[in-house]
């Protein structure tokens, strides 16, 4: 497995290790991902705790910055984004859509997951459907 190697430019880090349009982010987007993973909602921690680790047989990373978005949880082994979405994510359903069709055209599956049901006791469904689905694109 390869290391992880980044190449610092003046406006740009591109970080190898992730593939399919995972890069050419800024350095204030690294900065911001970095407290972003300080500062998760309760839903993000539920579910961090769930598949971190390689609890459920796939690597995930959190607060990952892909092109001009953050993501919360990406598994670069097989390009899918898992968001938790609250409830500002109801009042930016144009935003959010745009963004999907921007990690789309990259490669890159996204799965939205209600933090409601995180939080509500649901978390394990959940996390069986982000196996399943990361065994589906593996055999792809």
């Amino acid at each position: 497995r390869p290391r992880e190697i980044c190449i610092l430019s003046r406006d740009r880090v591109t970080n190898y290790e992730m593939e399919r349009g995972a890069r050419n982010h800024s350095f204030k987007a690294v900065g911001r991902a970095r407290q972003l993973r300080s500062n998760m909602s309760v839903g993000e921690s539920i579910l961090w705790e769930c598949i971190r680790r390689d609890k459920i047989g796939f690597k995930f990373r959190r607060q990952v910055p892909i092109g001009p978005y953050i993501v919360d949880f990406y598994c670069p082994e097989v390009s899918l984004v898992v968001e938790v979405d609250g409830e500002q994510h109801q009042n930016q359903t144009v935003y959010d859509s745009k963004r999907d069709m921007y990690l789309r055209s990259k490669g890159i599956h996204v799965l939205r997951l209600p933090s409601l049901d995180l939080c509500g006791g649901v978390a394990n469904q959940w996390i069986d459907v982000i196996q399943r689905r990361c065994e589906e694109l593996r055999a792809l």
